[in-house]
């Protein structure tokens, strides 16, 4: 049975047979409650629970299987190192950005605004002005699209939202930090990664990472891991250093 399912997942496995819909279709098939609890920030409801914040949570997870579950069947000689950096950074908070604007999530949420002049109630176009909101919005999309719709469909339609993302990371595959460490074993130096920061909540955190030369930072880069910040850092340092 072992040898069975084996065979079955290196000639692609059951696999899912996605329906065609887009997930840009699927946040439209949406029912009203289950958009709108995707869109609902915490200055615009009665507690945190009723916000966007728990569907953000799920649909991370969500993400990171469909795009996981991707990248294994269809990159077979990859190692899981390898298979993670490029995960990480097809699912980080910038390709989330990138996604949601393509899904018309900055417009949704304008739509949303409950326009309360009460001073309590973050205005849409301020949260659109932070760097949290639209990941977290997009996020938190796909978690009211697996609620409503299952894995099964919700999967295939996330990963063709994220397929120029996988493709991007793909063909431009860089290790920052292992190139700065060789531009800088050059000169016979060696550089150091300190975390100064770190905000959000455990679930949603984003590091601040820097990196020092000789004592002094040379860049300074954010992610959502301490590893992708340390990549951003890397990559800041090595263009002040004109590498």
């Amino acid at each position: 049975m072992t040898l069975s399912w084996l065979k079955r997942v290196r000639e692609g496995g059951p696999g899912r047979e996605p329906d065609g819909s887009t997930l840009k279709e699927l946040i439209a098939e949406l029912p009203d409650e289950a958009r709108t609890a995707a869109l609902t920030h915490s200055s615009w409801a009665e507690d945190r629970v009723g916000s966007y914040e728990r569907l953000a949570l799920l649909g991370d997870s969500v993400l990171g299987l469909a795009i996981a579950d991707e990248l294994y069947r269809t990159l077979p000689g990859l190692d899981a190192g390898a298979l993670t950096k490029i995960l990480n950074q097809a699912v980080s908070g910038t390709s989330c950005s990138a996604v949601g604007r393509e899904l018309g999530i900055p417009e949704m949420l304008l739509e949303a605004d409950p326009a309360s002049n009460d001073g309590k109630q973050t205005p849409a176009r301020l949260l659109l002005e932070g760097e949290r909101p639209l990941p977290e919005i997009t996020e938190a999309m796909i978690g009211s699209c697996y609620l409503t719709f299952g894995f099964e469909r919700t999967a295939p339609a996330v990963v063709d939202a994220f397929r120029d993302r996988i493709e991007t990371v793909q063909a431009n595959r860089t290790d920052f930090k292992s190139a700065l460490q060789e531009a800088v074993a050059r000169r016979g130096e060696m550089v150091e990664y300190e975390v100064v920061g770190s905000s959000g909540p455990a679930h949603q955190r984003t590091y601040k990472v820097a990196v020092k030369l000789a004592g002094n930072e040379i860049g300074r880069g954010e992610g959502r891991s301490k590893k992708a910040a340390g990549q951003a850092a890397a990559a800041a340092g090595l263009e002040s250093l004109g590498d």
